[in-house]
């Protein structure tokens, strides 16, 4: 229980900070079996745009939801969603995760994708 409590802990400041610089904030939820991406206004009152392996258009194709293909399928979907919003520019709010497996696959397929963290 101390690992999420630590991870929910470092979430916790990232958005403060994320919440002074006033971007739209790309949020990522890792489980064991999907992984989740929202992108959420600079005051967090709304959700511009989503995208999961658990999605009929993301989840064809895959072998699973749980692994870096996955991921970079989702970090693709949710910057052409996002491009689709109007919202070019971003900040990224891994939620405490490690940058580094599914969550670094995401980042970089929505920096391929167009979006700017």
């Amino acid at each position: 229980m101390e690992k999420k409590i630590a991870r929910l802990r470092r979430a916790k400041s990232t958005r403060a900070h994320i919440r002074e610089l006033g971007a739209p904030r790309l949020s990522v939820l890792r489980t064991g079996q999907h992984l989740y991406a929202q992108l959420f206004t600079a005051d967090g009152a709304k959700v511009l745009a989503s995208a999961s392996t658990l999605q009929a258009d993301v989840k064809a194709g895959l072998a699973n939801g749980k692994n870096k293909d996955a991921a970079a399928k989702v970090g693709q979907i949710i910057a052409e969603r996002a491009k689709a919003a109007g919202v070019e520019k971003i900040a990224f709010d891994r939620s405490g995760y490690r940058f580094h497996g599914r969550i670094k696959a995401l980042a970089d397929a929505a920096r391929e994708a167009g979006l700017q963290f």
